[in-house]
């Protein structure tokens, strides 16, 4: 019989059991074939040809038979049956959100401390009350320098060395984040020398300054370092315990020996660098314990590597710059006293600290809600069918919806929150001291403005996590850097044209368009979800 298009095809009794068998050994050697021509050439490679197929199946070739194949997985991928994923009890769904907010709040627990030291002690780690406008420019631009330089390695090792910790690769993790460790103290130092040999040429500050300036610079970044791998390791509190410890080192050395408070603190923040440090190894070789012995995969080669961290990198350094570049615009603005190209305004800086208290509530809300979202988005790859991508993508957005709600509703209440606390805080101290806590007009209205800054920040940050935990990193950079321009325009022009103080503008302004460009590309994402989970897939 003559094959072609117009011939009825063969169909033999057994032949439904035949093709079903083929098309299982056909699945067993590709599991998740792409289509009919990557099944055509599995067929064939089992030693099938175009006269065995018609004999056997009565198809015209073996594309035919592919083509058949096909539409049989097709229809298992659109219609099989699927359980819908168990719900967990509520006591058990309860405890994980308590567990989530509170390891939110406990990355701002240290800031918290910190801010309790200063109101209490009247110094912190790295700080001091009483300290000379000229000590105390040093030490502001030793802790800016050194967040703006070793920012984006603690995203690298948040992202990379996290990644490695979750597939259970605890010694890969280790070696990945020492290594960024190693790179981080490389730039520190290259940073130092560069700084000291700009200085000693053009003189912008003292020797002295410039020592002050670059020891606070060098011994913040250790801590800093350390404590990013104590977040991934999951070990804030013992974060947590080492700041208290080195404030409490620093009590001892400044109030009880009588030294002095630079040389305190430079000694309590050395130990407690070598102390984080000396931990993080300690817990990395526990965990490596936990490791599955077998053959270790290899590292991968530094170009990769430092290819894929890069935007975390550049997150890492242009959020800290949004953070920072205010301060920058309001310490270099003309005054009445100006000996330097940057001078310290306490004022400005205490409105700022204070005010950073807002983030608390909101950071732990924010986990929660972006771990419920994870959560949702993997049982809905088990709830949907695959012609229904379009109605996946409107309910995340509507859940996502409910999440800016939430967390807006939350900054809004946390601001609210530390408006009321801090006032009654400064009657209370004023009423105690005879001097206010806030100060002048200008702290107070730095606070204010400070206050929607970052509530407004809070809510730029969970879409930052949502968009980092969809594998976006670009996006979220894409959102922040006109952010950063926004507050350097708004920042400058504002402090020149007015006063120094409107400098907190500059980042209200751009901590709007962080958010407004970061929600935007937050539900363009979700809208098509499938397509971003089949690419982190």
């Amino acid at each position: 019989m003559k094959r072609g298009s117009n011939v009825v095809p063969l169909v033999l009794p057994d032949r439904n059991a035949t093709f079903q068998r083929l098309l299982n050994d056909v699945l067993e050697r590709n599991r998740h074939p792409q289509g009919r021509y990557e099944i055509a050439a599995t067929i064939e490679s089992m030693g099938w040809n175009d006269q065995r197929v018609y004999e056997m199946f009565g198809t015209e070739d073996v594309f035919a038979l592919a083509e058949e194949m096909w539409s049989v997985i097709e229809q298992k991928i659109l219609f099989a049956t699927f359980a819908k994923p168990t719900k967990p009890h509520a006591l058990v769904l309860l405890w994980e959100m308590v567990r989530q907010f509170l390891r939110g709040l406990i990355y701002a627990l240290p800031m918290a401390i910190s801010v309790l030291s200063m109101l209490t002690l009247k110094f912190s780690l790295w700080s001091y009350e009483h300290l000379s406008v000229e000590l105390a420019t040093c030490i502001a631009i030793g802790t800016i320098l050194s967040f703006l330089t070793v920012g984006g390695f603690t995203q690298a090792i948040a992202r990379r060395g996290y990644f490695y910790l979750q597939l259970g690769y605890y010694n890969m993790g280790r070696k990945m984040t020492f290594s960024f460790i190693r790179m981080g103290y490389l730039t520190s130092i290259v940073v130092f020398l560069a700084v000291y040999l700009f200085n000693l040429v053009f003189l912008i500050f003292s020797h002295e300054m410039m020592l002050v300036v670059l020891l606070y610079f060098f011994f913040l970044n250790s801590i800093w370092l350390s404590v990013t791998v104590m977040y991934i390791l999951r070990k804030e509190l013992t974060f947590t315990g080492l700041i208290v410890l080195g404030i409490a080192l620093v009590y001892l050395l400044f109030r009880v020996f009588g030294l002095d408070i630079l040389f305190a603190q430079l000694i309590s923040m050395t130990l407690v660098a070598l102390v984080g440090l000396v931990l993080v190894l300690y817990f990395f070789k526990q965990e490596e314990r936990k490791e599955e012995k077998g053959i270790a995969p290899r590292m991968p080669r530094l170009g990769v590597t430092i290819y894929s961290v890069l935007p975390y990198f550049l997150y890492g350094f242009l959020y800290f710059l949004l953070l920072y570049v205010d301060r920058v615009m309001a310490w270099s603005t003309n005054g009445e006293f100006m000996p330097y190209l940057i001078w310290f305004r306490g004022e400005y800086e205490l409105g700022l600290d204070f005010a950073l208290l807002v983030l608390m509530i909101p950071l732990g809300v924010s986990e929660v809600l972006v771990h419920q979202l994870m959560v949702s988005l993997e049982a809905s790859q088990k709830s949907f069918w695959g012609f229904e991508t379009a109605k996946m993508g409107q309910k995340f957005v509507r859940e996502y919806q409910r999440m800016l709600w939430i967390i807006s509703g939350t900054s809004l209440f946390s601001g609210v929150v530390v408006y009321v606390g801090i006032t009654f805080a400064d009657g209370k101290y004023e009423a105690a001291t005879g001097h206010p806590l806030l100060g002048s007009e200008v702290t107070v209205a730095v606070f204010i403005c400070s206050i929607l800054a970052y509530a407004v920040l809070a809510v730029a940050l969970m879409n930052a996590v949502v968009l980092f935990s969809l594998s976006q990193p670009r996006l979220v950079n894409r959102a922040i850097w006109p952010a950063v321009i926004a507050d350097v325009i708004v920042g400058f022009v504002l402090t020149r044209w007015i006063e120094y103080g409107y400098a907190a503008a500059g980042l209200l302004v751009g901590t709007l368009v962080f958010v407004y460009l970061s929600t935007r590309e937050v539900r363009r994402v979700l809208k098509n979800v499938d397509y971003y989970l089949y690419a982190i897939s």
